[in-house]
């Protein structure tokens, strides 16, 4: 069984993983009320999409 002959310095391990970073998800505003929804979904604090009222949302 073959085993490393080097140990991998802390740098080059960090550049071997420095593109198993988390990324943020994609956000878009609402035109019709501003808040922050996801892209190409119904905006949950008015109930439209694409300036059109899909869903009756209940005020609290």
């Amino acid at each position: 069984m073959p085993v490393p002959k080097k140990k991998t310095t802390r740098s080059k391990r960090g550049m071997r993983r420095s593109h198993d970073r988390l990324s943020l998800p994609g956000l878009a505003t609402c035109p019709s009320c501003g808040a922050t929804k996801a892209p190409h979904r119904v905006c949950l604090a008015c109930g439209t999409y694409k300036d059109e009222q899909i869903v009756n949302v209940k005020e609290v």
